[in-house]
Formats: C-alpha cells, structure tokens, sequence
C-alpha cells in the first residue's frame, strides 16, 4: 500500500471521529453507498450501520448500554405518548439527517412539528432529524465521534441531545453542540425547553445497572 492510500485513509478515519477501522464496512459493488446498503445489510445480517460522509460506520452497541437506552425510552414514552406530543423511536431508528448522512440515535423523540406531515413515516430511512436525540456511550465509540455526532444532530435541526456514560454514571446535557451542561448520579434530568415537565432521577437510570436476580 503506498504512502498516500495510507494517508487517504488515516484521513477518512479521522473525518469519521477516529473510529476503529474494524468498524468501518467496505461495500465492493462500485457506486455509491446509500441508505438502500444500510437496510440490506440489517434485514441480511441484523447489523446496524450509519452513514457518514458516504461510508458505512458500523454502530457500537452492548448490553449495559442497551439497558440504559431502553429505561430511557420507556420514561420518555410514558411521558410522551398520553400528551400526545409526538414519537419516541429505539436504537435502530434511522433517520436521513441530510445527503449521505444517517444517524441511528440509542433512542430519540421526534416532536411532531418536527415531522413533515404530522404522520409516523412510511419510509424506513425518513429525512428526519430527532428533537432529542440519546447516545448511551460503548467502549467502542470515540469522542471524536461523539463530537462529531453532536455537530451532525445540531446542524440538522435537533434542540436536545443526552450523551449518557455508564462507566462515569454522568449525562452531558447539550443544548448547543459545544457546551454540555454535565449530570451526575445524584442529579435529576430533566426535559428542558423540549419536554418541559419531563423528570428523571439518575439514580433510578444507573440502578438499572446494580440489578441482581432476588435471593
């Protein structure tokens, strides 16, 4: 390989927020990738991959974290769902931020005047961007690349965004892509601007990881 493929790609993983190469997919059919590779490739291998720049990023995932994103989805939709005040979509809810670009948050809410329409979209890739869009941090994923995700959310549209770290039992709150307001265990999240009378405390949220089978 010479000097300038290995720069090329040094680059694209650094475009990509430095993730590890094991995660980025090579699709050798010539053209372009789109979110049609992405559906295939998920109804063919159960794997999830988002889109960036044009390259298929494989999405990191794990058990603790699914845990995390699944108590949070479940809140936000008891709270969303009897006020009417649009949808909350799980960790393979993929949404087509702009050309080339889709996002698969851990878990969003996608207010209705956020949706063209007012209506659940029929597409399974919709040109959506999420109100609140929820990242619950792997070992895997880089801050590179929750950088970069922030920056992707925002400038598409979305007004909230929770990166959650299981390991640091925190939530960075974001309300712009740059200056996280940061949560600890014994805080209590709330909805913001966004879900205004929403509230979690985060000690239930990191109790979800102390469970043990009952004597």
């Amino acid at each position: 390989m010479s000097a300038n493929a290995v720069a090329s790609l040094a680059d694209m993983l650094h475009r990509l927020g430095d993730v590890p190469p094991s995660r980025v997919r090579y699709v050798p059919n010539g053209g372009p990738v789109t979110e049609k590779d992405i559906i295939r490739i998920r109804a063919k291998e159960g794997r999830l991959f988002e889109l960036v720049d044009g390259i298929l990023v494989e999405k990191a995932m794990g058990m603790r974290e699914s845990l995390l994103a699944v108590y949070i989805a479940t809140i936000l939709h008891n709270f969303v769902h009897p006020r009417k005040l649009g949808l909350v979509a799980g960790a393979d809810g993929m949404m087509k931020l702009s050309e080339g670009l889709v996002r698969i948050p851990d878990m969003s809410f996608i207010a209705w005047n956020d949706i063209p329409g007012g209506k659940v979209p029929k597409k399974p890739v919709p040109r959506l961007a999420p109100t609140l869009a929820v990242e619950v941090l792997s070992e895997n994923n880089t801050a590179g690349e929750i950088k970069r995700k922030r920056r992707d959310y925002f400038k598409a549209g979305s007004s909230l965004m929770w990166v959650v770290n299981p390991r640091r039992r925190t939530v960075a709150v974001y309300t712009n892509p740059a200056r996280p307001t940061t949560m600890r265990e014994t805080d209590t999240l709330d909805g913001g601007d966004v879900l205004p009378g929403l509230s979690l405390p985060l000690t239930d949220l990191f109790a979800e990881l102390d469970q043990q089978a009952p004597d």
